[in-house]
């Protein structure tokens, strides 16, 4: 029996520490080398091949991201999709859509339209009154620098319009401005002004693109639902999922938009309430399951006994297991979009973009 027993012990061992290794770090990429596949890869058509190149690589580099056709592909068919790779895109209408969503703002704040009106009627630093730049403006970037001089320069510009900027989202991949500006650090060129305007540069918007894209754990079957999650937001798909699962155990008919919470409000949700009606055979208390569903944007929900203990319920409803991914359903809605137009829709395009982007590749 000690014979048996030591060879098997052995073995164990063996296996342990075998499964404890680290992989193998892939060889480093030559920066010549990624920039001549980077350059292989754009669709044609696109000015200032090079200059492109150089940007994306030093994203990656920074960033510490893998150089290959796959991380590169997926980058470039997500700035295809949202600029044509175009640093500053101009935007068609965007005098109306400016004034339009200036007074809305203005509404909802309770600022009454006539004193902002007034106000955008003052000369602005290069002699033209707001009122006339606004009604020439091409670009997002041309309309957030016209709100940063009233900023600066309009009397109460500060509490006029520090709150009235239309523009959220800029640059070659549409990053939202709020996610540059909490993901500001490590980043590798020079701050000229603010990390608003850096957004609205080919190497920034690009920089803070790439790391929304690509600067979160996720283990996807498919870049598709990376894509969605780009649209959408990180965990999105995942998060879907999980309200697929809640839906069919609970019998409620949930919105599978990957918001699992009421985010800044202690507000229940529709899919928190669904989980709460799960109780038994889950036997979590309403905060447990709070504190559970507070993870959704982070890899650590998927870690929380909540979500392991939902799909092991709904995998055995079903006799299968569940997807543990869904593109959202979730219809896009921005001053900019004239179509019905969903995060499905988005990531499929992308996605389709991605794959001619792999022929190029030769892959």
């Amino acid at each position: 029996m000690t014979r048996l027993i030591c060879p098997l012990l052995l073995l164990t061992l063996l296996l342990a520490g075998c499964s404890s290794q680290q992989k193998p770090t892939p060889a480093a990429v030559k920066p010549a080398d990624a920039k001549a596949q980077l350059l292989r890869l754009l669709p044609n058509g696109v000015k200032d091949r090079q200059g492109w190149a150089d940007d994306i690589y030093v994203a990656f580099r920074s960033q510490q991201l893998p150089m290959d056709a796959q991380h590169f592909c997926a980058v470039i068919a997500v700035a295809e999709q949202e600029s044509t790779l175009t640093a500053n895109p101009a935007v068609p209408g965007l005098p109306k859509i400016a004034w339009g969503e200036i007074d809305r703002r203005a509404a909802q704040l309770h600022i009454p339209t006539f004193l902002v009106h007034t106000a955008l009627r003052i000369p602005s630093p290069n002699g033209k009154s707001y009122s006339e730049r606004l009604d020439k403006v091409k670009t997002e970037q041309d309309l957030s620098d016209i709100f940063d001089d009233m900023l600066d320069s309009v009397p109460m510009g500060q509490r006029l319009f520090g709150r009235l900027n239309p523009i959220k989202t800029g640059g070659p991949m549409q990053v939202s401005i709020a996610f540059a500006q909490a993901h500001a650090d490590g980043y590798p060129w020079p701050v000229k002004k603010r990390v608003r305007n850096e957004v609205f540069t080919r190497h920034g918007g690009m920089y803070y693109g790439i790391m929304h894209l690509w600067g979160y754990p996720a283990d996807y079957s498919r870049p598709l639902y990376r894509f969605a999650d780009f649209n959408a937001g990180w965990y999105a798909s995942r998060n879907a999922a999980f309200q697929a699962a809640v839906s069919r155990l609970s019998g409620i008919k949930l919105a599978l938009d990957g918001d699992l919470i009421v985010h800044g409000s202690r507000q229940i949700s529709a899919t928190e309430k669904a989980v709460r009606l799960l109780s038994p055979p889950l036997t979590f208390s309403d905060s447990a399951i709070r504190s559970a569903l507070e993870k959704g944007d982070r890899a650590a929900f998927a870690d929380t006994k909540l979500y392991q203990q939902v799909f092991a319920l709904a995998d055995q409803q079903a006799g299968k297991p569940v997807a543990r991914e869904v593109l959202p359903g979730i219809k896009l809605e921005s001053p900019k979009i004239t179509r019905n137009l969903t995060t499905a829709w988005f990531a499929q395009r992308v996605d389709s973009r991605y794959q001619r982007c792999l022929t190029r590749a030769g892959g």
